[in-house]
């Protein structure tokens, strides 16, 4: 058993005095024995390093407060206005309720649904859902219905976006500071301090932790799928992204209309754009979430799929580190989209100034989801099924 060494405040005050627990590791199906911890104090897998647990003191009380003010700061970032855009006497405000009826409204229903989805429906659902169970325990109480909840939150963890819109909300800025004056309204401060709750909030969220304290039992480990299957969906979720890919980076992913003269961008061409205009920052930023980080976590996947198929069982160490950064930054490359989306909304004046929306948007956010579902759909466990 490997415990981690990040320990804080070495006292038998704040020691976790649940009992021990075992436990399958998620990732290669290894049986842990989980003892108690201290404040901080994390369990890792002996055989591939997975993060099992880690114990935080007053978890409880954290996460409560923590969810409280994300939905609080939520609602204010509903409230008010979030930008305005002025150019030639021109004059447009929006609020984010505003911008995702934008994208309805040039026909990009998908993708007003997908946008209210990962910044609103699914953050808030996971929040109300963590209060529901936590207040009664602050209490004593047992909550009720609590496995079947727990096991929704930790399944739209994944799905939320909050702090990426908000990065993408700075890089739109950055894009049209040069075009016109720009406004920020209370609603752009109120959505940062959410996504920092929020942030805050998914950090403390630990499910082995979160398990014992709604005095529920620990999931038994799921049902070993055939291997083929695992193979088989992954390949198909991947040929499919790489089809999307292509008129994702070929096809415009906006349009500028200025004085009746229409100018596409594709991705990179917009790359391109800002590192003419001196943002390298942002043109990296883009340029890494679009680009390299797609490609990055088709290519980790596919070896990492071909490599299971042919039953070799070397580095496994070395594959399972590819797993989880193609895990980790998958979400990200939904930058750009939300970039288009925000420049949509915000910049509709008519003749002199608008933007619209390209078809590459669609397909690169089909792209984006095909890979966070192919990198779910593949069973890690494979890696280690000779041992």
């Amino acid at each position: 058993m490997n415990i981690g060494s990040d320990m804080h405040h070495m006292d038998e005050s704040i020691k976790n005095t649940t009992a021990c627990h075992q436990v399958q590791c998620h990732e290669c199906a290894y049986v842990v024995e989980v003892p108690a911890l201290f404040h901080r104090q994390r369990a890792h897998c002996p055989r591939c390093h997975y993060v099992i647990t880690t114990y935080y003191q007053n978890m409880t009380q954290k996460l409560v407060a923590f969810s409280l003010a994300s939905l609080i700061f939520m609602v204010a970032a509903l409230c008010f206005k979030f930008l305005s855009f002025s150019a030639n006497g021109q004059y447009h405000a929006i609020n984010i309720i505003g911008s995702i009826e934008a994208l309805a409204d040039n026909d990009y229903l998908g993708l007003a649904i997908l946008q209210s989805a990962v910044i609103l429906v699914l953050p808030s659902t996971i929040l109300l859902c963590l209060l529901y169970l936590l207040i009664p325990v602050l209490f004593g109480k047992k909550p009720k219905h609590a496995a079947p909840l727990l096991k929704l939150i930790f399944t739209l963890r994944p799905w939320t976006m909050v702090e990426i819109f908000l990065v993408a909300v700075l890089v739109s800025l950055v894009k049209i500071m040069s075009m016109a004056d720009i406004g920020i309204g209370l609603s752009f401060y109120a959505y940062a301090l959410f996504a920092i709750s929020m942030t805050a909030t998914l950090m403390y969220l630990d499910q082995h932790q979160l398990y014992i304290l709604t005095s529920c039992e620990l999931p038994a480990p799921p049902k070993p799928r055939p291997a083929s299957h695992s193979i088989q969906t992954t390949w198909a979720l991947l040929v499919t992204s790489i089809m999307f890919y292509i008129p994702a980076n070929t096809l415009p992913i906006m349009h500028t209309n200025i004085l009746g003269d229409d100018q596409p961008s594709t991705i990179l061409g917009g790359v391109v754009t800002l590192w003419k205009m001196g943002s390298y920052p942002i043109a990296a930023i883009i340029f890494i979430a679009s680009i390299l980080v797609p490609v990055g976590k088709l290519a980790i996947l596919c070896w990492l799929n071909y490599s299971v198929q042919t039953d070799y069982y070397g580095g496994q160490k070395t594959r399972m580190v590819g797993y989880r950064i193609t895990e980790f930054i998958g979400r990200w490359s939904m930058i750009d989209v939300f970039v288009v989306a925000i420049l949509v909304s915000l910049i509709q004046l008519g003749n002199i100034m608008s933007i619209y929306p390209g078809y590459a948007a669609l397909a690169f956010c089909t792209v984006v989801i095909l890979t966070m579902l192919a990198a779910f759909s593949f069973d890690t466990k494979l890696i280690w099924s000779e041992q």
